[in-house]
C-alpha cells in the first residue's frame, strides 16, 4: 500500500481530522519506550471517533484505539498502521445528581475527584489508577478491592463498522480484567457512573488513605507500564515473582521493581526489547520454578512493514 494514497483518501473522507505521521509511542505510554507509529489520529468528538473507525476498518491498514498508554509496550519497532487516539480532546465530565458521565477520554483519577468535589461515594478505589476511563471500563479496571463493574451503570460504544452500541448494567459481562467491550472489540467512548451521596470528608480520608498505601508501595517515581501480571488465582503475581529472587532483576534499563515486584520499571534507558526479554524472563523463571505461568496484564504491540513508498 502506497503512504501517498492513504494520506489522500483520509484526507478526502475525514478532512477535519488531523493525521499525524511518524509519531514516537515513548511519548504516549507511561513505560517511555517505543518506536514510532505510521499515523496517528485524536478525534475530538463522539461522532468523529465513529467515522475515523468506519474509514480505517473499511480500507486495508492496521488500526488500534488507546487511551493514555498506561498498560502498552510498544516494540522498538513501532507501530504499522494507524493509531486513533483519545485523549484530552474527548475528556467532558458531567455530574447529574448521583450520576457522572464521563467521555473515554478523561482520567480515571479526574473523575473520582469530580466524584469527590460532588461528595458521591464509589470512586474512592479509581482515585489514582492512572488510566483513561474508557480503557478502564474496557479492562475492569481495579484496585483495593473495588472494580470498575461495581459503579458502571451504562457505556457508548463503537462498533468497527461506524455503529454506535450502549450497553447496560449486566450486559457488559464484566468479570476479573474483563469485560464485553474488549471481547467483541468495541471502542468505548463514554461512561456513565452510578453513585451514592456520602460525606466528603470521609471520601476524601478514604482517597487519601489508599492514595498514601499506593505511594508507599508502588514505584510511582519512575515510568512503568503499572501492574505488568494479572493475579493468579489465590496468589499474588508480585510475591510469586519475589520469591523467586528476582527483586531487581534487571535487562538493560528494564528492571523488576526493588519497591514492588509486580512492576517492571524504566531506569532511564530502557528499550522496549529489554522490557519485553524481561517479562519474558520473569515468566520463564516463576514457571520453573511454581508452575504457574503469569499472564502479561499489559499489551505488547509490535510492527510489521505494510506501506510502500
Amino acid at each position: 500500500m502506497r503512504v501517498k494514497e492513504f494520506m489522500e483518501s483520509f484526507q478526502k473522507v475525514l478532512g477535519g481530522v488531523t493525521l499525524q505521521r511518524d509519531v514516537p509511542m515513548k511519548k504516549y505510554t507511561s513505560i517511555a519506550v517505543g518506536g514510532n507509529a505510521d499515523f496517528m489520529v485524536e478525534p475530538d468528538s463522539l461522532e468523529k471517533v465513529r467515522d475515523c473507525i468506519a474509514f480505517l476498518s473499511a480500507y486495508p491498514v492496521p488500526f488500534m484505539v488507546m487511551g493514555n498508554g498506561s498498560n502498552l509496550i510498544f516494540s522498538d519497532e513501532g507501530y504499522r498502521g494507524v493509531i486513533v487516539k483519545i485523549g484530552p480532546r474527548l475528556s467532558k465530565i458531567e455530574v447529574d445528581g448521583t450520576r457522572i458521565v464521563a467521555e473515554a477520554g478523561a482520567s480515571l483519577a479526574a473523575v473520582a475527584h469530580k466524584a469527590l468535589e460532588h461528595s458521591l461515594t464509589g470512586l474512592e478505589f479509581a482515585s489514582g489508577i492512572p488510566g483513561s476511563t474508557g480503557g478502564a471500563a474496557c479492562m475492569n479496571a481495579g484496585a483495593y478491592d473495588g472494580e470498575m463493574k461495581q459503579v458502571i451503570e451504562e457505556t457508548l460504544n463503537v462498533d468497527k463498522e461506524g455503529r454506535f452500541i450502549t450497553l447496560k448494567g449486566e450486559e457488559h459481562s464484566f468479570s476479573y480484567r474483563h469485560s464485553r467491550i474488549q471481547q467483541e472489540g468495541l471502542i468505548c467512548l463514554k461512561v456513565v457512573f452510578a453513585l451514592e451521596k456520602g460525606d466528603k470528608n470521609a471520601i476524601q480520608a478514604k482517597m487519601n488513605d489508599l492514595n498514601s498505601r499506593r505511594r508507599e508501595k508502588q514505584p510511582l517515581n519512575m515510568p512503568s507500564a503499572g501492574s505488568v501480571f494479572k493475579r493468579p488465582p489465590g496468589q499474588f503475581a508480585g510475591k510469586l515473582i519475589d520469591d523467586c529472587g528476582l527483586r531487581g532483576y534487571a535487562i538493560g534499563g528494564a528492571q523488576v521493581s526493588d519497591k514492588h515486584c509486580g512492576f517492571i520499571v524504566n531506569t532511564g534507558t530502557a528499550t522496549a526489547a529489554d522490557v519485553i526479554n524481561l517479562i519474558r524472563y520473569v515468566q520463564q523463571k516463576v514457571y520453573e520454578r511454581t508452575g504457574t505461568l503469569l499472564e502479561p496484564e499489559v499489551k505488547i504491540i509490535g510492527g510489521n512493514t505494510l506501506w510502500n513508498s
